[in-house]
Protein backbone atom coordinates (compact mmCIF):
# COMPACT_ATOMS: atom_id res chain seq x y z
CA UNK A 1 0.00 0.00 0.00
CA UNK A 2 1.15 4.09 -0.36
CA UNK A 3 1.36 3.76 3.61
CA UNK A 4 4.52 1.56 3.22
CA UNK A 5 5.71 4.03 0.24
CA UNK A 6 5.37 7.30 2.70
CA UNK A 7 7.44 5.56 5.33
CA UNK A 8 10.46 4.46 3.29
CA UNK A 9 10.42 7.45 1.74
CA UNK A 10 10.24 9.25 5.06
CA UNK A 11 13.22 7.00 6.63
CA UNK A 12 15.05 7.93 3.56
CA UNK A 13 14.44 11.66 3.94
CA UNK A 14 15.26 11.14 7.73
CA UNK A 15 18.29 9.45 6.98
CA UNK A 16 19.46 11.87 4.50
CA UNK A 17 19.01 14.83 6.54
CA UNK A 18 21.64 12.99 9.16
CA UNK A 19 23.90 12.70 5.89
CA UNK A 20 23.53 16.75 5.10
CA UNK A 21 24.75 17.22 8.64
CA UNK A 22 27.73 15.18 8.75
CA UNK A 23 28.59 16.54 4.91
CA UNK A 24 28.31 20.31 6.78
CA UNK A 25 30.41 19.52 9.73
CA UNK A 26 33.18 18.29 7.16
CA UNK A 27 32.62 21.33 4.66
CA UNK A 28 32.38 23.46 8.36
CA UNK A 29 36.16 21.73 9.41
CA UNK A 30 37.66 21.83 6.14
CA UNK A 31 40.54 24.54 7.66
CA UNK A 32 40.53 22.83 11.88
CA UNK A 33 43.97 21.17 12.66
CA UNK A 34 44.23 17.77 12.38
CA UNK A 35 40.49 17.17 11.71
CA UNK A 36 38.93 13.71 10.28
CA UNK A 37 36.21 13.66 8.22
CA UNK A 38 33.44 11.20 8.63
CA UNK A 39 31.11 9.65 6.14
CA UNK A 40 27.46 8.14 7.03
CA UNK A 41 26.81 4.54 6.62
CA UNK A 42 23.57 2.86 5.85
CA UNK A 43 21.24 0.12 6.17
CA UNK A 44 17.83 -1.29 4.78
CA UNK A 45 15.03 -1.81 7.29
CA UNK A 46 12.92 -4.80 7.71
CA UNK A 47 11.14 -6.00 4.39
CA UNK A 48 7.39 -7.00 4.25
CA UNK A 49 7.87 -10.54 2.85
CA UNK A 50 4.85 -11.26 0.94
CA UNK A 51 5.73 -14.17 -0.51
CA UNK A 52 8.82 -15.80 0.71
CA UNK A 53 11.23 -16.55 -2.32
CA UNK A 54 11.92 -20.67 -3.25
CA UNK A 55 8.45 -21.61 -1.86
CA UNK A 56 6.68 -24.81 -4.70
CA UNK A 57 4.73 -23.63 -7.06
CA UNK A 58 1.25 -25.67 -8.22
CA UNK A 59 3.82 -28.03 -10.10
CA UNK A 60 6.02 -28.57 -7.04
CA UNK A 61 8.80 -26.47 -8.25
CA UNK A 62 10.47 -23.75 -6.31
CA UNK A 63 10.01 -20.22 -7.09
CA UNK A 64 12.99 -18.14 -8.49
CA UNK A 65 11.91 -15.36 -7.10
CA UNK A 66 9.57 -13.67 -3.74
CA UNK A 67 7.54 -10.68 -2.91
CA UNK A 68 9.31 -8.42 -0.59
CA UNK A 69 8.74 -4.96 0.18
CA UNK A 70 11.45 -2.43 1.71
CA UNK A 71 9.99 -0.64 4.75
CA UNK A 72 12.78 1.90 4.03
CA UNK A 73 16.24 2.45 5.55
CA UNK A 74 18.44 4.23 8.56
CA UNK A 75 21.75 5.73 9.74
CA UNK A 76 23.91 2.55 10.46
CA UNK A 77 26.26 4.53 11.62
CA UNK A 78 29.16 7.48 10.83
CA UNK A 79 32.70 6.12 10.79
CA UNK A 80 35.66 8.59 10.67
CA UNK A 81 38.23 8.43 8.26
CA UNK A 82 41.73 8.37 9.33
CA UNK A 83 43.66 9.21 6.31
CA UNK A 84 46.57 11.98 6.67
CA UNK A 85 45.50 15.31 5.84
CA UNK A 86 47.59 18.08 3.74
CA UNK A 87 50.93 19.29 5.26
CA UNK A 88 51.78 23.19 6.49
CA UNK A 89 54.81 23.85 6.93
CA UNK A 90 54.92 26.78 8.97
CA UNK A 91 58.64 26.66 10.36
CA UNK A 92 56.93 26.54 14.40
CA UNK A 93 59.44 24.71 16.83
CA UNK A 94 56.24 24.20 18.39
CA UNK A 95 53.89 23.22 16.08
CA UNK A 96 54.34 19.35 15.14
CA UNK A 97 53.08 16.82 12.53
CA UNK A 98 52.89 12.95 13.08
CA UNK A 99 54.08 11.10 10.07
CA UNK A 100 52.87 7.86 10.15
CA UNK A 101 50.19 6.21 12.81
CA UNK A 102 49.42 7.43 16.44
CA UNK A 103 47.81 10.53 18.65
CA UNK A 104 48.98 13.11 20.49
CA UNK A 105 47.84 13.15 23.86
CA UNK A 106 46.18 15.86 26.44
CA UNK A 107 45.13 15.95 29.75
CA UNK A 108 40.98 17.56 29.66
CA UNK A 109 37.95 17.14 31.46
CA UNK A 110 35.04 15.20 29.40
CA UNK A 111 31.82 15.11 31.45
CA UNK A 112 33.57 16.68 34.49
CA UNK A 113 36.03 13.84 34.71
CA UNK A 114 39.69 14.20 34.42
CA UNK A 115 40.84 12.07 31.34
CA UNK A 116 43.60 11.59 28.95
CA UNK A 117 42.23 12.79 25.32
CA UNK A 118 43.98 12.42 22.02
CA UNK A 119 44.47 14.70 19.13
CA UNK A 120 46.02 14.33 15.78
CA UNK A 121 46.27 18.37 15.88
CA UNK A 122 49.76 19.70 16.78
CA UNK A 123 49.33 23.42 17.34
CA UNK A 124 50.83 23.15 20.89
CA UNK A 125 52.34 26.15 22.72
CA UNK A 126 53.42 27.57 26.06
CA UNK A 127 51.57 28.61 28.85
CA UNK A 128 52.35 31.31 31.54
CA UNK A 129 54.86 28.86 33.39
CA UNK A 130 56.61 27.17 30.66
CA UNK A 131 54.41 23.98 30.17
CA UNK A 132 53.25 22.66 26.62
CA UNK A 133 49.94 23.29 25.97
CA UNK A 134 47.55 22.12 23.30
CA UNK A 135 46.49 25.28 21.39
CA UNK A 136 42.80 25.29 21.29
CA UNK A 137 40.21 26.90 23.72
CA UNK A 138 41.00 24.75 26.96
CA UNK A 139 44.89 24.67 26.16
CA UNK A 140 45.36 21.19 27.92
CA UNK A 141 48.31 20.44 29.07
CA UNK A 142 51.02 17.42 26.89
CA UNK A 143 51.02 14.12 28.56
CA UNK A 144 53.29 13.27 30.22
CA UNK A 145 53.73 16.88 30.91
CA UNK A 146 56.77 18.73 29.58
CA UNK A 147 57.99 22.24 30.92
CA UNK A 148 60.51 24.85 28.99
CA UNK A 149 62.87 26.28 31.41
CA UNK A 150 62.25 30.37 31.53
CA UNK A 151 65.79 31.12 29.86
CA UNK A 152 65.51 29.43 26.97
CA UNK A 153 66.01 30.62 23.63
CA UNK A 154 65.81 27.27 21.42
CA UNK A 155 63.48 24.55 21.54
CA UNK A 156 64.23 21.63 18.83
CA UNK A 157 61.97 18.72 18.47
CA UNK A 158 63.57 15.43 17.17
CA UNK A 159 61.76 12.99 15.33
CA UNK A 160 61.56 10.53 17.77
CA UNK A 161 60.05 13.07 20.13
CA UNK A 162 63.08 14.31 22.27
CA UNK A 163 62.33 17.60 23.48
CA UNK A 164 66.00 19.88 23.50
CA UNK A 165 66.59 23.21 24.48
CA UNK A 166 68.99 25.41 24.47
CA UNK A 167 69.34 28.27 27.64
CA UNK A 168 71.26 31.33 27.83
CA UNK A 169 75.19 30.99 28.16
CA UNK A 170 75.35 27.49 26.88
CA UNK A 171 76.25 26.51 22.90
CA UNK A 172 74.38 23.00 23.23
CA UNK A 173 71.21 21.29 23.40
CA UNK A 174 69.85 19.59 26.52
CA UNK A 175 67.18 17.15 26.55
CA UNK A 176 64.53 18.18 28.34
CA UNK A 177 61.23 15.64 28.10
CA UNK A 178 60.06 13.22 26.01
CA UNK A 179 56.75 13.52 23.37
CA UNK A 180 54.68 10.17 23.74
CA UNK A 181 52.14 9.28 21.03
CA UNK A 182 49.71 7.18 21.45
CA UNK A 183 47.86 4.39 18.70
CA UNK A 184 44.94 2.33 19.06
CA UNK A 185 43.90 -1.26 17.28
CA UNK A 186 40.73 1.05 16.16
CA UNK A 187 40.76 4.26 16.18
CA UNK A 188 37.65 4.53 13.87
CA UNK A 189 36.13 3.47 17.61
CA UNK A 190 37.00 6.75 19.24
CA UNK A 191 34.53 9.73 20.33
CA UNK A 192 34.67 12.81 19.48
CA UNK A 193 34.49 15.35 21.94
CA UNK A 194 35.22 18.90 20.23
CA UNK A 195 38.03 20.92 20.41
CA UNK A 196 39.77 18.74 17.86
CA UNK A 197 40.08 15.54 20.67
CA UNK A 198 39.05 12.19 20.85
CA UNK A 199 38.86 9.97 24.00
CA UNK A 200 39.20 6.18 24.49
CA UNK A 201 35.67 3.59 24.41
CA UNK A 202 35.42 0.13 24.27
CA UNK A 203 35.52 0.27 20.15
CA UNK A 204 38.47 1.96 19.98
CA UNK A 205 40.47 -0.31 22.34
CA UNK A 206 43.08 0.64 24.96
CA UNK A 207 46.24 3.12 23.87
CA UNK A 208 49.46 1.68 23.05
CA UNK A 209 52.03 4.57 23.89
CA UNK A 210 55.58 5.02 23.56
CA UNK A 211 57.81 7.11 22.00
CA UNK A 212 57.78 8.34 18.49
CA UNK A 213 58.79 6.01 16.05
CA UNK A 214 58.74 3.16 18.66
CA UNK A 215 55.87 0.42 18.88
CA UNK A 216 54.70 1.09 15.42
CA UNK A 217 54.04 4.92 16.38
CA UNK A 218 54.92 7.80 13.32
CA UNK A 219 57.60 10.16 13.69
CA UNK A 220 57.53 13.92 14.87
CA UNK A 221 58.21 16.44 12.42
CA UNK A 222 58.37 19.90 13.88
CA UNK A 223 57.32 23.31 12.30
CA UNK A 224 54.86 21.52 10.74
CA UNK A 225 51.08 20.87 11.06
CA UNK A 226 48.60 18.37 9.41
CA UNK A 227 45.28 19.97 8.53
CA UNK A 228 42.26 18.73 7.75
CA UNK A 229 41.81 15.54 5.51
CA UNK A 230 38.71 16.81 3.90
CA UNK A 231 37.88 17.04 0.13
CA UNK A 232 36.18 19.73 -0.46
CA UNK A 233 35.28 18.55 -3.99
CA UNK A 234 34.13 15.20 -2.50
CA UNK A 235 32.19 16.62 -0.06
CA UNK A 236 30.34 19.63 -2.50
CA UNK A 237 29.42 16.12 -4.61
CA UNK A 238 27.95 14.42 -1.29
CA UNK A 239 26.08 17.90 -0.65
CA UNK A 240 24.61 17.73 -4.66
CA UNK A 241 23.73 13.93 -4.45
CA UNK A 242 21.87 14.21 -0.90
CA UNK A 243 19.92 17.40 -1.71
CA UNK A 244 19.01 15.54 -5.02
CA UNK A 245 17.72 12.05 -2.99
CA UNK A 246 16.04 14.49 -0.67
CA UNK A 247 14.36 16.00 -3.12
CA UNK A 248 13.20 12.29 -4.68
CA UNK A 249 12.05 11.22 -1.66
CA UNK A 250 9.71 13.86 -1.12
CA UNK A 251 8.44 13.36 -4.62
CA UNK A 252 7.86 9.83 -3.79
CA UNK A 253 5.98 10.75 -0.70
CA UNK A 254 3.90 12.90 -3.08
CA UNK A 255 3.14 10.41 -5.12
CA UNK A 256 2.29 8.00 -1.95
CA UNK A 257 0.05 11.00 -0.39
CA UNK A 258 -1.66 11.38 -4.19
CA UNK A 259 -2.43 7.73 -4.24
CA UNK A 260 -4.11 7.50 -0.71
CA UNK A 261 -6.07 10.23 -2.10
CA UNK A 262 -7.44 8.64 -5.17
CA UNK A 263 -8.62 5.95 -3.01
CA UNK A 264 -9.64 7.61 -0.43
CA UNK A 265 -12.00 9.38 -3.16
CA UNK A 266 -12.97 6.20 -4.63
CA UNK A 267 -17.04 5.66 -5.14
CA UNK A 268 -18.43 2.14 -5.84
Amino acid sequence: MAITALHAASSGMRALDEKLNVVANNLANINTHGFKRSRVNFEDLLYQVKRAPGIPNADDEPIPHGILVGTGVKVSGTQLNFASGAVDTTGRPLDWQIEGEGFFQVRTIDDGTEVTAYTRAGNFAQNAVGNIVLGNSAGPLIEPPVTIPDDAIEISVGRNGEVRVRQQGSNTLNVIGQIELARFVNPEGLKQIGKNLFVETDASGAPVAGAAQEDGLGAINAGSLEMSNVDPVRELIDLITTQRAFELNSQSIQSADESLRIVSNLRR
